[in-house]
């Protein structure tokens, strides 16, 4: 029987959450009961705008990279953009690609495919050379490829590494290096995909394009204190619409500027207030006439934009109450930051006006992150909620980019409400079908194709190979599955290794990552799947609960040709002669595995949902807590006392399914019990009431959408 687990919640806990974000009651307990209380992270489960992005400019090192892609432009060098063989890889080199290409940079692609390793290799530079080539961006990869970007720098060439895969102990050098993960990043959410970092670069290059690239603006606001003898003067140095410093003087009445700190921390500045008369007036009682300052009044000017306008009625007291920003984080509740939240808003307002090009090209960039964050099983969490959101927002609309399109019509997906499971299951294993089976240009090549009819048939080519790929997957499970046991007794439970030693390859290399995927949850436990191309030996491995993969794998980096990844998804290579020497470290190591304890057996209740409230109205709730996946799994409710009126077994296959109707007097609920037809007349029968737990969605069948509960369990009421 499993275990119903339910947390315990006070209303204070809930209340807080409702006096600080205005949600409702459910919502509420919902984030609470989720340990989502901090406004930082409650913002992203109630807003979807993107001016809750962080800046790319965060990056320490983003002028850097986005000055030397320029640097490329304007002396027409060749660039290379080389990438990696999964979605997340091909994704990542699309985005760059177009905008590239768009600015007139003479720049070429290259992914690995066939049997080559992972990460920037030594044949793409030498092949690189002979095109004469100055620059070399790797996407998705390039963060443990050391002596590789050794080699291309020796050559002469100039290596950018946009990546988010964890780095090394040695950084590749000499380098500019854009990951999250570095110590040294700047980047305040650590959990974005490689696509992701491509976007954000792709962000400020298209904001390199305005005036306001590298100027030093600061933002100058004034308040009176002490009965009007004195005023607090703060000044915000922004550069890149990112703070610098903040400078905040009190200062008496009568006072000389020249003593004060303001006039080394404004030279050279532009500086905006946000009611110049106002302004100068108090900073005149303060200084006297013979101070002068040059400002703009942003008021006026925010005064003449109609979706703005509104705002200018209001002082800079009065804004911060309306800041969205403020409300969540604590840090915002200022004059200063108000002022400096408008002045963002009202630049990025302009910049869309001024670039409208841009505004529709993130918008179609936006649909491929959010196709790498789920591929690459990115946390739902932070930004990456508002990639995904506003990505399927864009396809909902009707707006999926080229070759995107080509492949939710194939799967039968366009024109209906698409969810990011949809992309999960129908279109990003597709897409991933390109690298496992060695042609990951194909996928790349879909995004890129402008002629709609050769798109469909490289759509059609993705669905064969996906379909190739399952079976591949299927015959590599019958070879490894029997082999599981065996392994898994060998490593008292921690560890299973499945190594395809046969002299021929009979798993195929592609399909070695689902395959470790699967054994993982099928048992629970650490998997790794060894296969062999020519001479060295290539794995993959997954993870659970709560272990990290590389904390095994570095402690054999001296076996490994290369190796690298996420907590729970690696990869790595060695010579096959050395498989004694990693078996053996494998025996010396797997001890040493900690898990902690499987959950299988117990379900997380978010809410209890009195019968009477079991509304199709939850659907709403249900929606605000999309996208669901990789620390965000899907809203999970419990109701007790359902009176079942009717029930189908339906499926030929040995696990049949049970459809149930529960009776709720105004409404009546269908409900899927998948895989559960023996439950019937066994565990409950017509006319009983039970306990449900349940998650709600919806079932569409000739266009129209009902709602419906997908019981994870039920247990006759007491």
């Amino acid at each position: 029987m499993k275990n119903w687990i339910k947390k315990t919640i006070t209303r204070a806990d809930v209340g807080s959450l409702y006096d600080k974000f205005g949600v409702n009651p459910l919502t509420a307990s919902i984030l609470a009961r989720r340990g989502i209380t901090e406004g930082n992270d409650v913002q992203f489960f109630l807003e979807d705008d993107l001016r809750f992005m962080h800046s790319p400019f965060l990056f320490n090192n983003m002028e850097d990279a986005v000055d030397r892609i320029l640097q490329a432009k304007d002396e027409e060098e060749n660039v290379l953009i080389f990438g990696d063989r999964d979605v997340d890889g091909i994704t990542s080199t699309a985005v760059l690609y177009d905008c590239l290409t768009n600015l007139g940079i003479n720049v070429k692609w290259r992914l690995p495919g066939g049997t080559d390793p992972y990460g920037l290799n030594k044949a793409a530079v030498d092949d690189f050379e002979k095109d004469f080539g100055s620059l070399i961006i790797t996407v998705d990869c390039g963060i443990s490829n050391v002596e590789e970007i050794k080699y291309a720098t020796d050559k002469g060439m100039d290596v950018i590494v946009l990546d988010h895969h964890t780095p090394p102990e040695i950084l590749p050098a000499p380098a500019i290096i854009v990951n999250p993960k570095c110590e040294d990043s700047g980047y305040p959410f650590k959990d974005i995909s490689g696509c992701a970092v491509a976007y954000k670069v792709v962000t400020a290059i298209r904001f390199a394009q305005s005036e306001l690239y590298k100027n030093e603006i600061s933002l100058l606001s004034v308040s009176p204190v002490e009965g009007g003898q004195a005023c607090e003067i703060n000044v915000l140095k922004l550069q890149n619409l990112v703070e610098k410093g903040l400078l905040t003087e009190t200062v008496q009445a009568g006072t000389s500027i020249s003593s004060t700190k303001l006039v080394n921390f404004l030279r050279g500045q532009q500086i905006f207030v946000w009611d110049e008369k106002s302004t100068a007036s108090l900073l005149a009682q303060i200084f006297g006439s013979g101070a002068e300052f040059n400002f703009m009044d942003l008021r006026e000017e925010v005064r003449k934009v109609s979706t703005l306008s509104p705002l200018s009625k209001f002082s800079l007291s009065q804004l911060k109450s309306k800041s969205k920003l403020a409300r969540y984080n604590p840090e915002f509740n200022s004059e200063i930051k108000g002022f400096y939240n408008i002045f963002v808003t009202f630049i990025n307002t302009q910049l869309q006006k001024q670039f409208p090009s841009y505004v529709e090209a993130s918008e179609r960039d936006l649909q491929l992150v959010a196709l790498a964050a789920l591929a690459d099983i990115m946390p739902l969490k932070n930004e990456n909620r508002i990639f995904i959101r506003k990505g399927i927002e864009s396809m909902n609309k009707g707006k999926s980019r080229d070759g995107l399109k080509e492949l939710l019509s194939m799967q039968g997906l366009l024109g209906k409400r698409i969810t990011a499971t949809d992309l999960s299951w129908n279109i990003n294993p597709a897409l991933n079908a390109t690298g496992r089976l060695g042609k990951p240009e194909i996928g790349l090549e879909l995004f890129l194709e402008k002629n709609a009819e050769k798109r469909q048939e490289i759509a059609k080519k993705i669905i064969e190979m996906n379909n190739e790929r399952k079976e591949l997957g299927n015959k590599g499970w019958d070879i490894a599955n029997p082999k599981a046991k065996e392994s898994i007794e060998k490593y008292d439970g921690k560890l299973c290794v499945i190594i395809d030693d046969s002299g021929e390859q009979k798993i195929n290399r592609g399909v070695s990552g689902t395959i470790a995927g699967k054994l993982v949850n099928v048992y629970d436990i650490p998997s790794m799947v060894i296969t062999f191309v020519d001479e060295n030996a290539i794995g993959s491995m997954r993870s659970c609960r709560g272990f990290e993969v590389l904390s095994l794998l570095d402690k054999m980096a001296d076996i490994f040709i290369s190796y690298g990844g996420h907590a729970y998804a690696a990869g790595f290579s060695f010579k096959k002669e050395r498989l004694g020497e990693f078996l053996t470290a494998l025996e010396k190591f797997a001890p040493e595995i900690e898990l902690s304890s499987s959950d299988a057996e117990s379900i997380n209740v978010d809410a209890e949902i009195p019968r009477d409230y079991l509304k199709p109205d939850l659907l709403a709730i249900v929606d605000d807590f999309e996208p669901y996946g990789e620390e965000n799994r899907e809203l999970t409710f419990m109701s007790k006392n359902l009176r079942i009126c009717d029930a189908l077994i339906l499926g030929k296959t040995e696990r049949q399914h049970l459809k149930l109707t529960f009776d709720l007097g105004k409404t009546k609920w269908p409900a899927m019990y998948w895989g559960m037809a023996e439950a019937w007349n066994r565990d409950f029968s017509k006319g009983d009431e039970v306990d449900v737990v349940y998650q709600v969605n919806r079932n569409c069948y000739n266009g129209v959408e009902t709602p419906q509960l997908i019981i994870t369990d039920i247990r006759k009421s007491m």
